[in-house]
């Protein structure tokens, strides 16, 4: 029986997403919570505000997700890929102008879920995603060096210990998440022995009262806009940037599907929200989204448990949490690490088109060495073009047939004409040769850009300028559109015009 009004399918989905897999969401939820409480006071130090700021923006943003997000079991939070955009913003007007443009940055990503830019994900390709993944795994690894560096063997002991429980304990039993054993396990030992580790409260204070609604304090002016736009319009970037990439690997772990505008449009919502309450930007985390996945969270309910638990922990057993070991946490991070990374793309170096290999390394080189994604992930995609676009130019032809005299002669193109191919396809002509008639058959080819209608307006004009008769047929109708459009080889001084040019 459904209630009046409501859909069945609706109801259904609302069902599947939020009570599918309780008991897993649940327990994964509170895997992920503990993870998220060093990085998230870590993210804080790295944008220079109290670690209060990325708690309270972790919890905000995991629990609105929940609700407006299009990728069900994908954790989102404060993340080191917003923070590090927002320094400069903090060092030089405070903190509240950090906030105003938290604010700012989640109504741009409202607007481009609004305007459906979620496409553009489509002209991502695999080999750009397997440069972000494994430039992500490399950098969750180098993020644990600082807890591995001048420490005792104590720390190097849990460490290797920790992961031994991760690996491990699922061959007894997979009913328990092996990352929440890890840490229970290690921190029971810990405070046993009295063992000289650092903890998770050596990274920062926790906060012990909620988050208060507050409007921030700047001034409300166009001044105050200039400031703040072109930060909130980088973490707008950034966080759909990441967020949309993200939710493509969990779609590929669970062999679900994602809402991508949905997405944009729930992102957006929890940012404006969270700097409205104290809290700093973030987006979407491969990592802690990979713990959700591998711990058994697969609906909403556990990224919503990973809010509420985090909350929980922070006001209420802070003095608890504060005794984790982080040698813990750098297990589970590692354990990240290792599953984030695609090893079969190394494998397949050799066997995959060089092409797209170079695309793959150029992205994780360039993401390691400017620890940004979106400049990353833009140098995959802009190198994945020019390699597609040479690809498809190599492919393009032009044959030529003369009639018996002499005096006619039958271009035949074949392929796509665009502004990688329009140089091949005006060397293809001989302008000097006398003829009487021309005919270029565009049959078998396309005509895409302004590039190419230039090249043809060329060819035209060229020929007639030697006095021959020329004729264009066999475009078919997009083309033929694009041509009347934009043509101009039947202009007056449509020669020099285009010389000119």
């Amino acid at each position: 029986m459904t209630l009046p009004g409501f859909d069945s399918e609706i109801l259904r989905r609302i069902r599947s997403e939020w009570f599918g897999n309780v008991r897993g969401d649940v327990l994964a939820g509170l895997v992920v919570a503990l993870a998220l409480i060093p990085e998230a006071i870590a993210f804080s130090i790295i944008a220079g505000v109290d670690p209060a700021v990325g708690l309270y923006a972790s919890f905000s943003i995991a629990v609105l997700i929940a609700f407006t997000g299009g990728r069900p079991g994908m954790i989102s939070a404060a993340t080191a890929a917003t923070a590090v955009l927002m320094v400069t913003l903090v060092r030089d007007h405070g903190l509240q102008y950090l906030l105003a443009a938290t604010v700012l940055a989640g109504l741009l990503q409202i607007g481009a879920g609004v305007l459906k830019l979620g496409f553009v994900m489509r002209f991502v390709s695999r080999s750009v995603l397997t440069g972000f993944v494994n430039a992500l795994a490399i950098l969750i690894f180098l993020a644990q060096i600082p807890e591995l560096t001048n420490v005792s063997w104590v720390t190097y002991a849990m460490v290797a210990g920790g992961l031994a429980i991760i690996y491990g304990f699922p061959y007894l039993t997979k009913a328990i998440p092996s990352p929440l054993i890890c840490i229970v396990v290690l921190t029971g030992l810990a405070i046993w022995l009295g063992l000289d580790v650092r903890t998770v409260s050596d990274m920062g204070e926790l906060p012990s009262t909620l988050p208060m609604f507050l409007i921030p304090d700047i001034p409300f002016n166009f001044e105050t806009l200039m400031i703040i736009l072109p930060y909130s319009a980088a973490v707008a970037m950034v966080g759909l940037l990441e967020s949309l990439l993200t939710a493509q690997i969990v779609d590929d772990l669970t062999d679900t599907p994602s809402d991508r505008n949905r997405e944009c449009i729930g992102q957006g919502i929890a940012n404006t929200a969270t700097g409205f309450i104290g809290g700093m930007a973030g987006c979407a985390m491969i990592g802690q989204s990979i713990i959700n996945i591998k711990s058994g969270g697969r609906g909403r309910l556990s990224t919503l448990m990973a809010g509420l638990f985090l909350l929980f922990m922070i006001l209420v057993l802070g003095d608890w949490v504060g005794l984790i070991p982080m040698p813990a946490l750098v297990a589970i991070m590692i354990m990240v690490s290792i599953g984030t990374f695609s090893w079969r793309s190394v494998k397949n170096l050799r066997d995959h088109p060089k092409s797209s290999s170079f695309v793959m390394i150029a992205t994780v080189a360039t993401v390691i060495f400017s620890h940004n994604l979106a400049i990353g992930v833009g140098v995959g995609v802009l190198l994945s073009g020019i390699f597609f676009a040479w690809r498809v130019s190599r492919n393009f032809a032009v044959t030529t047939i003369a009639s018996e005299d002499g005096r006619e002669r039958t271009y035949i193109v074949t392929g796509q004409l665009f502004f990688a191919s329009s140089e091949d396809f005006i060397k293809a002509f001989d302008f000097r040769e006398a003829l009487d008639k021309v005919t270029i058959d565009l049959s078998a080819a396309h005509i895409w850009d302004l590039s190419s209608v230039a090249a043809i307006d060329m060819a035209v004009l060229k020929f007639r300028r030697e006095g021959a008769e020329v004729e264009i047929k066999g475009m078919n109708d997009a083309s033929r559109t694009l041509v009347d459009r934009l043509g101009i080889h039947d202009q007056p001084g449509a020669l020099e015009r285009l010389m000119g040019h």
